[in-house]
């Protein structure tokens, strides 16, 4: 999953020194960096992005400390110092030498008495993007030989570079204009620098593979080139559509690297599923999240607090508030023993063996290979675009009513983790999906850029498009998310009843066989029609040879389904040692064609050739 966090001047960037550049530990003053960072037992930070270009670096380069002290601190180019001293050599005030340095506007600006609302408005420097695989895969890193280890980390990076590729490519917005009213898409690219951390902050050391992005919010103008900043609304907007891009990515490099399979799992009742690895002890989870059970612990009493105050029980936003709240109040100080990465690993090791034995630990990877066969010996990995957009659509619905394009991109990359269970999609299938619910599944509501789902296409007669699902958006007894689940699962059987339909209606049909009537007081047979919509009649078929050789073709038929049965007689006699019975007269099969008659649906007319 990706959270994001904005950086700003003040305890922003301390936290970011102090913090996430050594791994979350307890860096001591006077200590540099990399010293810090190697006491720690973390790798230096790098740089990643396609902006880096217009700064001189380059993506993979290390991030110095001053480096991130003027970038991310200050929001001046990583190599001011330098700048600033040929400035001051070619004469150039104090001043405007470091004016020169900045890119953009000073962030001073925002804290002058002369901007409008200056007490209001806080400048961010940066965000900080948090990139954390599913549980299962922490446990898989932690307990693990080194060869898996390396393989998961290697997993990690390739999902988060290429999710951050993605939001710099078709997200990252640059504001422009006053009031930052006209947006634009960046010029270059974005800069980013990347740390990356090897356990939670709970009270005991637990293992928790997650890379911090600190993403500048200086980009370039694509009109002008000029610097500027970031739209944050953008990215907030996009960040759960990044969170499940990240996700597939993620179980689509470990599935083509290690071969395993992976299957939801159901955390809170009612609530979305999670994908964990095959066949990795569910145990386990429970003993790397202790920090989900700090919070779960903390979380009743604030919940009473909040039903006494407020009068009643809090929904599901005001429960995922109270669960934020938890977590705050139950978040553990830094550690301040440091450990590297090689004594973590003997540590965690040793604490699941004790709790939970040798066998549980030791074969971890043949159970998980074992669960990955039994997985796609009963999955069978394929995407139907259909129905893969009413699902999308009934969920979004039900969960929100109105919606943007980024829901139907975020439950789109959902529906292909489901599916899919770690195999590759195609490139550009999650945008298939979502063009499918738009273009067939979806009108516009009021004067903006969301919309609704509209049912027309599946209920063409329904006088109201939303009649199957709008009860379920009233319903309070179940789950947003399983009402939901009712929705998409009532027009996947919808559209399954249309494909049964056409299907039948596109079979063809046998041919009628018309015999001439001998009298005209008979009315002349009708002929069969294709069921195709234009609805042309087949030839009849006449002429005494051709009844003859009907009747013929219909009594081998019966002659050889009557010898069938004797066969099958005689031998439950024999097997039973039944006396055998006189055989009656051979009557003819009721559905056999006797010359003459002329067989049609619901009726039957005699006639003589």
């Amino acid at each position: 999953m990706i959270s994001m966090s904005p950086v700003r001047p003040g305890t922003g960037v301390r936290y970011l020194f102090r913090g996430v550049m050594v791994g979350d530990g307890h860096r001591r003053a006077g200590t540099s960096l990399r010293a810090a960072q190697d006491e720690a037992g973390v790798p230096p930070g790098v740089w990643k992005g396609r902006g880096l270009a217009a700064l001189g670096l380059k993506a993979g380069d290390v991030v110095s400390e001053r480096q991130a002290e003027l970038l991310l601190g200050e929001g001046r180019h990583p190599d001011a110092d330098r700048i600033e001293r040929e400035l001051l050599a070619q004469g150039e005030s104090p001043a405007r030498a470091r004016r020169a340095t900045v890119l953009g506007r000073p962030i001073e600006h925002n804290q002058s008495a002369e901007t409008d609302k200056a007490k209001e408005r806080t400048p961010w420097l940066a965000f900080d993007l948090v990139f954390r695989p599913p549980p299962t895969a922490h446990i898989a890193w932690a307990l693990m030989d080194d060869e898996h280890r390396v393989v998961l980390e290697l997993c990690d990076g390739i999902a988060r570079d290429k999710t951050l590729a993605w939001l710099e490519e078709s997200v990252a917005e640059i504001r422009s204009k006053a009031g930052g009213k006209q947006r634009a898409r960046v010029k270059d690219g974005l800069i980013v620098a990347v740390f990356r951390h090897y356990e939670s902050r709970a009270t005991e050391s637990r293992p928790l593979l997650h890379s911090h992005a600190v993403v500048s919010i200086r980009a370039r103008r694509p009109h002008d080139g000029k610097w500027g900043n970031l739209s944050a609304d953008s990215l907030m907007t996009h960040i759960v559509a990044a969170d499940t891009l990240y996700t597939l990515l993620f179980m689509e490099e470990v599935t083509a690297r290690l071969g395993w399979a992976w299957e939801p799992r159901e955390v809170t009742p009612g609530r979305r599923p999670v994908m964990d690895i095959a066949g990795i002890d569910r145990r386990l989870i429970g003993w790397q999240s202790t920090r989900r059970q700090q919070i779960e612990d903390a979380l009743p009493g604030i919940t009473a607090q909040y039903e006494e105050r407020q009068g009643h029980a809090p929904g599901e936003k005001a429960g995922y508030a109270l669960a934020c709240q938890a977590a705050d109040q139950t978040r553990p100080p830094k550690r301040t023993e440091l450990l590297s990465l090689t004594e973590l690993r003997t540590r965690w090791r040793t604490s699941a063996i004790r709790a939970f034995g040798a066998c549980t630990v030791y074969r971890l990877a043949e159970r998980a290979r074992a669960a990955a066969a039994a997985v796609w010996a009963r999955v069978r990995p394929v995407v139907d675009v259909a129905l893969a957009a009413v699902d999308v659509v009934a969920v979004v619905y039900v969960m929100r009513g109105a919606f943007g394009r980024h829901h139907l991109l975020a439950e789109a990359r959902r529906h292909l983790s489901y599916v899919l269970r770690g195999r590759r999609h195609e490139p550009g299938l999650d945008e298939q999906i979502v063009q499918t619910v738009l273009d067939d599944h979806t009108r516009s509501v009021g004067h903006g850029r969301r919309v609704t789902a509209d049912l027309r296409a599946l209920y063409p007669r329904d006088t109201e498009d939303q009649a199957v699902l709008r009860p379920l958006t009233r319903r309070r007894t179940a789950t947003q998310y399983e009402r939901a689940r009712i929705a998409a699962d009532a027009l996947a059987a919808r559209v399954h009843a249309a494909r049964r339909a056409e299907r039948l209606g596109s079979r063809p049909r046998p041919h009628a066989v018309a015999v001439p009537a001998t009298s005209r007081s008979r009315p002349r047979p009708r002929p069969f029609r294709d069921g195709g919509k234009d609805g042309r009649a087949l030839e009849q078929e006449t002429g005494v040879d051709t009844v003859e050789r009907t009747r013929q073709t219909l009594e081998a038929a019966a002659a050889q389904v009557a010898a069938t049965l004797q066969d099958s007689r005689r031998a439950r006699e024999a097997a039973h040692n039944l006396r055998p019975q006189p055989t009656p007269a051979a009557v003819p099969p009721p559905h056999t064609q006797q010359p003459g008659t002329q067989h049609m649906a619901g009726r039957t007319t005699g006639g003589v050739t």
